[in-house]
């Protein structure tokens, strides 16, 4: 697994909806690492798709994403699907093709965050590896109702070749070097302190 490229990166956020986003292990963990990485997918360009289960009984994006999501400046994309998995709904390799219009599933690299792990998270990592994508998973950034389906789900995605990482991990890769134009600003954004929860 390589490095993350930002000419070759997708953000994908995936159903961090309504009342449920407060019911996962370590919540405020979870939506502030959700809200930075859109805002360094913002620093570098790199397209953001957001998706949305079922919204009518789970409800919307929790606001303060929706807020961040509404308006960064770079490609963004939204999904409101019935499938559990985001691979599920016809319309989801529609909208990474339009991200990365170039490239070749082999060619992506998808960091994913969102809710659950154990559920429509594994299912949209587990169908983006047979598909050939190279898929980066920020733990930090997902979870679940309960810590064992967190852990384990984040066990089953590495084993089937998923990188797990972190929003920083991200960050720095995207950057490389600290004479990129917009390490200035990814540094402005790491000293606001480590999101807790």
């Amino acid at each position: 697994m390589s490095l993350l490229d930002s000419t070759r990166s997708i953000l994908v956020l995936i159903d961090l909806q309504g009342k449920l986003v407060h019911m996962v292990h370590r919540p405020a963990l979870v939506l502030e690492s959700a809200r930075r990485l859109m805002r360094l997918a913002d620093l570098f360009s790199v397209p953001v798709v957001l998706t949305e289960q079922y919204p009518k009984g789970i409800g919307p994006t929790e606001e303060s994403l929706r807020k961040t999501f509404d308006g960064l400046s770079t490609p963004t994309f939204f999904l409101e699907k019935t499938a559990f998995g985001c691979c599920g709904d016809v319309g989801f390799e529609g909208l990474l093709q339009q991200a990365r219009p170039v490239l070749r599933p082999q060619q992506r690299q998808i960091v994913v965050a969102g809710i659950e792990a154990h559920v429509c998270v594994m299912q949209t990592v587990l169908e983006l590896l047979v598909s050939s994508h190279e898929v980066h998973l920020c733990w930090d950034a997902v979870s679940g109702r309960g810590e064992e389906y967190r852990k384990h789900a984040l066990e089953r995605m590495a084993a089937a070749g998923a990188t797990i990482t972190n929003h920083e991990s991200v960050a720095f890769e995207w950057a490389r070097d600290k004479n990129h134009p917009q390490f200035k600003a990814l540094s402005a954004l790491m000293k606001e302190g480590q999101p807790q929860g």
